[in-house]
């Protein structure tokens, strides 16, 4: 498409890799080369896919380590793999925030405490409610890992088999008990359940709602 919309300006792409002419025969050749590609980048992605699935499958870590969690590489035969490991500089952070929330103290209110204290994140920013939500709803904190496109469901009960998870994985930064309970709390919380005027909103107008 960008190529046709180019040639209509009198621009033409030149690849150093794959030189065509610009002729009937070249174009063909030029369009036979791009479904080439477009199948090798395909594969290429499920091929990368698989191996995040079958490095979670392993117990591996994929992507970004949680806060209150440090990297730890360990030697999978001549390879390298992730695992986690408790931070001692920022894990009793982490764990107050569960201790906080098990108080009945609300998101809101937990940033706002965190934020009066000078306690920043792990990035050196201010606590935001969705970063402190994010971290109550993490059950990564329990030493579980989960991974696949159903991780935002903790029971992954959702007709997605996608989903890995491993409990007892890492060193756990909070028992699951008590991580039950916080989800329990948070869950009485919600404008849903209980009414608006005893929750605390960003929205001005929600209790008079």
């Amino acid at each position: 498409i960008y190529k046709s919309l180019l040639r209509k300006q009198g621009v033409s792409v030149v690849s150093m890799n794959e030189q065509v002419d610009d002729t009937p025969a070249g174009k063909l050749l030029e369009g036979i080369i791009e479904v080439i590609d477009e199948f090798y980048s395909l594969n290429l992605a499920e091929d990368t896919i698989r191996g995040l699935r079958e490095n979670a499958n392993r117990g591996f870590q994929n992507g970004s380590i949680p806060a209150g969690y440090k990297a730890k590489t360990v030697m999978d035969g001549h390879n390298e793999r992730t695992k986690l490991e408790p931070d001692e500089a920022f894990s009793p952070v982490i764990q107050r925030i569960f201790a906080l929330a098990l108080k009945n103290m609300g998101i809101k209110e937990i940033a706002k405490t965190l934020n009066g204290e000078g306690v920043m994140t792990k990035a050196g920013k201010p606590w935001a409610n969705s970063t402190v939500k994010y971290v109550l709803k993490n059950e990564a904190y329990t030493g579980t890992l989960v991974y696949g496109k159903a991780s935002k469901h903790r029971n992954g009960h959702n007709g997605n088999n996608s989903l890995i998870r491993i409990e007892n994985n890492h060193p756990p930064l909070v028992d699951k008990r008590t991580f039950d309970a916080v989800q329990r709390i948070m869950s009485k919380r919600r404008p849903a359940v209980i009414h608006p005027v005893c929750v605390i909103s960003d929205y001005l107008l929600s209790g008079l709602v």
